[in-house]
């Protein structure tokens, strides 16, 4: 997921704000590895490479602060910087004993904030990059193609003062892999809690939305129940008026039955619409169909018919709302999938048992007739933000949210699809065990 601009912008100031800190740290070190403690003899170069650090560091704050950026320029201008400081690294590293050196691992802090600004493969790039500097670096090294800076460490530290080309092969590859594959893993766990995060984030946004939606809806119910409850009071007078008319009296029982209808799917919505908590309880499965079907009304106009099967099914473990909000989105998305009519097919059943499951399941089934799913979509339609419907005909979410709903009671979802004929979701969900009891005894 692509961060917006403002939250980019604002980490390139702070990741060229954090290099003023590093540079100073830099300097502070390489006096006292120098100056103190005497385990480098010759500083120079590395005061060199630290005002060149300063120097690309001012560079890219005054581009900050005098350009224009959008997403192409922004990222460029972090690839840059991360590229600029792992070459500085391996510089400061180089002159300074680089397998021998403890601030070698401070690569990790690069693979780190490119995972946290950068997407896609973009953070394995430089992990790959620093693989590639310091196992060249330890490399030339070791077969004496290039001259060898290393520390002055106390005789008796195991030789670790040495020139590397004496060093143990066993040691350097293993110091190489062990290096490397750290490097790799931070950025694989960096990124991977940083997606996670941005898509908890996104869900809740919509969650929140959804929420919004729901509170207005059951407004716009209550509403319209009020001035229905006058017009049911008028239509009573009226027909106590017109009794001795045969035709008048069917006009006002048809009017009535009508705003009882009305009624009943205000009182319907503004159930559904309500909030409530996950409250797992002994839930009927074909009364929760029987609602669902009931709130989406007459769908003759749009020419698809609703079969439903109330198969002799226990009660299931569940809670009621959500689990007609979760057959409430199939339908809806069923029906999206059949605009020019079709058949919509709902039934309850017993699936066959598992041969390690210690519950009874019991399945609630979703099918349509519509253009189906292609195979290519089929393994990602769980996914957020996947929507295979129009540019703005979806979000991505409803699927995801209800297999997380149905995950959340203990249960499961499955699909199966045939593009150009249909495609049929289960929810699978746990008998409550009263009722296993009673089929038993049955």
């Amino acid at each position: 997921m692509k961060l917006p601009i403002p939250i980019l912008y604002n980490r390139v100031r702070w990741l060229v704000n954090l290099r003023w800190i590093a540079c100073l740290g830099v300097v502070i070190v390489i006096w006292l590895a120098s100056a103190v403690f005497k385990v480098v003899l010759n500083p120079a170069p590395l005061y060199i490479i630290a005002g060149v650090i300063v120097a690309y560091n001012s560079a890219f704050a005054v581009l900050e602060r005098h350009r224009h950026w959008n997403d192409a320029n922004l990222d460029r201008n972090i690839c840059m910087q991360m590229t600029m400081d792992q070459i500085a690294l391996i510089l400061l590293l180089y002159f300074s004993g680089v397998p021998y050196n403890p601030f070698i691992f401070y690569f990790v802090f690069h693979m780190t904030i490119a995972a946290l600004l950068l997407r896609g493969w973009t953070p394995y790039f430089f992990a790959g990059l620093a693989s590639l500097l310091v196992g060249s670096v330890l490399l030339l090294e070791y077969l004496g193609w290039i001259p060898i800076w290393h520390l002055e460490l106390e005789q008796g530290s195991h030789a670790l003062g040495g020139p590397i080309h004496k060093l143990d092969e066993a040691y350097l590859v293993g110091f190489f892999v062990a290096f490397s594959t750290t490097l790799w893993i931070t950025v694989y766990f960096t990124s991977s809690v940083h997606n996670y995060l941005h898509k908890a984030q996104a869900v809740i946004r919509q969650q929140e939305k959804m929420l919004g939606i729901s509170q207005l809806v059951a407004g716009i119910a209550h509403q319209i129940s009020n001035p229905l409850d006058g017009i049911q009071n008028c239509l009573k007078t009226i027909g106590r008026s017109v009794r001795d008319d045969e035709r008048l009296s069917r006009y006002v029982g048809l009017m009535t039955e009508a705003l009882e209808r009305i009624e009943r799917t205000a009182q319907r919505v503004q159930t559904f619409a309500r909030p409530h908590g996950m409250k797992l309880e002994a839930t009927d499965g074909n009364k929760a169909i029987e609602t669902v079907v009931a709130l989406l009304g007459n769908t003759q106009a749009q020419g698809v018919e609703i079969v439903v099967g109330s198969g002799h099914v226990p009660s299931v473990l569940s809670d009621q709302y959500t689990l007609q909000e979760v057959i409430f989105n199939l339908c809806t998305n069923a029906l999206a999938a059949m605009p020019d009519g079709g058949t919509l097919s709902i039934h309850t059943f017993l699936p066959e048992t598992e041969e390690f499951s210690q519950f009874r399941k019991v399945a609630i089934e979703v099918k349509d007739t519509g253009c189906g799913i292609d195979s290519d979509n089929i393994d990602r339609i769980f996914e957020p933000f996947f929507t295979t419907r129009a540019a703005g005909g979806g979000t991505g979410l409803g699927l995801t949210l209800c297999r997380m709903l149905i995950s959340e009671m203990g249960g499961r979802m499955e699909v199966d699809s045939v593009p150009g004929r249909g495609t049929t979701f289960r929810v699978i969900l746990n008998a409550t065990e009263h009722n296993l009891e009673i089929q038993k005894e049955s």
